[in-house]
């Protein structure tokens, strides 16, 4: 089996979930992007790129700290999406629907985590 980071699928999910908080932040005006959307971007960009930064590491020990940091990310973007939600910046039911993709993230990050913390257990490096 090829296992590639693009394969990963927590990766695939951060990544698009990345994406479309930026469709958001796109459409608001200068000063909602300048003070939170600038914030929310980089909290979601942060998601997906420290993943790929951990699989990019060779020992399980360090590649497990830039997961941890993702988890970080998810709760500072869940943060940010309330945030928008009580300032009516993104429709209630979206942001309901972020929250829970980004939840989905979470529990996938979690599963990927323990994987590799079980594969330390087999071939430590």
């Amino acid at each position: 089996m090829d296992y590639t980071l693009e394969k990963l699928e927590v990766y695939e999910l951060a990544e698009l979930f990345s994406d479309e908080i930026w469709e958001i932040v796109m459409e608001w005006d200068s000063f909602k992007k300048d003070t939170i959307g600038k914030q929310i971007v980089r909290s979601a960009d942060s998601i997906f790129a420290n993943i790929a930064e951990g699989y990019g590491r060779f020992y399980y020990k360090e590649s497990k700290q830039f997961y941890f940091y993702s988890r970080g990310s998810i709760q500072e973007t869940k943060s940010w999406i309330g945030k928008c939600k009580r300032r009516k910046l993104v429709k209630e039911n979206k942001c309901e629907e972020l929250l829970q993709k980004a939840e989905t993230i979470l529990l996938k990050l979690n599963a990927f985590i323990k994987f590799v913390s079980n594969s330390v257990k087999h071939n430590p490096k």
